[in-house]
């Protein structure tokens, strides 16, 4: 083997830092990035537990204005046990490093020699994920495996938990991570290197394409569930699916590009004359569309849908439910007014005690304990037009978070999903010099799903408290006019009490 100059940054990263240890790493930042993600939802007092279906008791949701009913359970415990889970994780991950870097010392000559200390590793982790014995979590680590079993293979009849619908979704975040795995049980067998990709040849250069479309058929089975269930009276699955769907172009045209070029000349190609290569202009015509399509269209699902965001929002929408509209009159306050209609009464009275102080800055005579939550909002004329609040534009009524974290996640959602064409981009890692660079794209990516897990989770609580007030709002909400409804704002009757005086 001769070894390259040490100005070859890449070659000596990975001595130091192989695949398999960068797989490792990722796999170890989505562990992180979820606990963080419980955390932070935490202490936004948004209720992750119940927005993510994990509560087994009936309590309602919980918002930031409500107050924890004695007994309520929270989320401290399972974010506890996604530090420790990290912890051990990073702690084994650690451990066989150091010791591939001390038996290696820098010398690429024994890089192969102790290639199979990371895959003794990753074979540990599996090995403890799927340990039937009470030891390292076992509660946590079954519920987990059971999550993947619900993604693969659950019911068509079932619906489909939001849990699993953002686990699915993370998945789709870690597809190159999943492509890294293969590559790195290649690199590892006789006759390879981990210092280069080796060289697929035959219907195995399909194998690649094949595993980074996996993620994407889950929720892709997961939308078509949702769409052909008895109850389901919406089209907004059917279209959801429909994006996952443009997924696939990408991956394989990709993947047909670099089998038709060659590896060593793709980039060669790329600034050549189309002419005097017809199919590779055929490829590179189709590839970019559907890198057009699927990444326009994924971002518009992100503001529109998953968000909430009504920057990008169509004037009909997606959804032809007929009570959408009159969801639009709920919780149109920047401060959000939640309270279940069958809570106790001093439940009623205190939330509606706390919304009245955060909305007037001064504390409030609470409603009385036997006065109804519809008793607690007014027609649009009775409302002093001084309590009726706007939202900013492109955003949406109900915002939990400051106002300007929207704008910058926009951007930064944005940036991330128009990289599509060098993310799912299967031949890059065939050259040695970028697939460092595709790793760090591998970060980036996981970091903005881990941004849009806190949107994804408030616009998901928000809904659930929407449809929870719908059965009692509907009848008052028919006799608004469509003016009224664009301005109608909700707030306790403590507030209107108060501007009356």
């Amino acid at each position: 083997m001769n070894s390259p100059p040490a100005s070859d940054t890449d070659f000596w990263q990975n001595i130091a830092f192989p695949l398999p240890y960068r797989v490792l790493l990722l796999i170890g930042l989505g562990i992180l990035g979820w606990a963080t993600n419980l955390h932070g939802l935490e202490a936004l007092e948004v209720d992750a537990v119940a927005a993510l279906d994990l509560r087994t008791d009936d309590h309602p949701p919980r918002l930031p204005v409500t107050q924890r009913p004695d007994g309520h359970p929270t989320a401290p415990g399972l974010i506890r046990s996604a530090y420790q889970a990290f912890l051990g994780y990073a702690g084994i991950c650690v451990v066989s490093w150091l010791l591939y870097v001390w038996n290696v010392n820098g010398d690429p000559m024994r890089v192969d020699a102790f290639g199979h200390i990371p895959g003794i590793t990753a074979l540990v982790l599996l090995l403890v994920l799927v340990c039937p014995y009470d030891v390292f979590f076992k509660t946590e680590r079954a519920k987990f495996t059971h999550a993947i079993r619900r993604c693969l293979f659950s019911s068509t009849q079932t619906p489909i938990l939001f849990s699993d619908v953002v686990l699915a979704d993370i998945g789709t975040s870690f597809v190159k991570v999943f492509g890294d795995i293969w590559l790195s049980l290649c690199m590892i067998l006789p006759g390879n290197t981990l210092l280069d990709a080796p060289s697929i040849e035959g219907h195995w250069r399909w194998v690649m394409p094949v595993v980074l479309s996996f993620p994407y058929a889950i929720r892709l089975r997961q939308c078509l569930i949702e769409y052909n269930l008895p109850s389901n009276e919406s089209k907004k699955p059917f279209y959801n699916a429909i994006k996952y769907a443009t997924a696939f172009p990408v991956i394989f045209f990709a993947a047909a590009q670099g089998i038709v070029t060659g590896e060593h000349q793709l980039f060669r190609y790329w600034y050549e004359p189309f002419s005097s290569h017809p199919e590779l202009m055929l490829i590179n015509v189709l590839r970019a569309l559907s890198v057009f399509v699927n990444s326009t269209y994924s971002f518009w699902w992100d503001l529109t849908n998953d968000w909430g965001l009504e920057i990008l929002r169509t004037g009909t929408g997606i959804d032809t439910d007929p009570h959408q509209q009159a969801k639009q009159l709920q919780m149109r306050s920047t401060t959000p007014l939640i309270i279940r209609p069958f809570a106790s009464a001093s439940t009623s009275a205190s939330v509606s005690a706390s919304v009245s102080a955060s909305v007037s800055g001064s504390p409030s005579r609470s409603s009385s304990p036997s006065r109804s939550p519809l008793e607690n909002r007014f027609p649009l004329d009775e409302i002093p037009r001084s309590l009726r609040k706007h939202y900013p534009w492109g955003l949406r009524p109900t915002l939990l978070y400051p106002t300007s974290v929207y704008p910058l996640l926009v951007i930064f959602n944005l940036v991330l999903r128009m990289s599509w064409s060098v993310r799912l981009s299967s031949h890059l890692h065939s050259a040695r010099d970028g697939s460092v660079a595709v790793f760090w794209l591998e970060v980036a990516e996981i970091v903005r799903r881990w941004l849009w897990v806190f949107i994804r989770v408030e616009w998901e609580l928000v809904k659930k408290m929407q449809d929870m007030e719908r059965p009692l709002t509907l009848e008052r909400t028919e006799s608004v006019s469509d003016d009224a409804m664009s301005t109608f704002e909700m707030i306790p009757a403590s507030d209107l009490m108060q501007e009356k005086v």
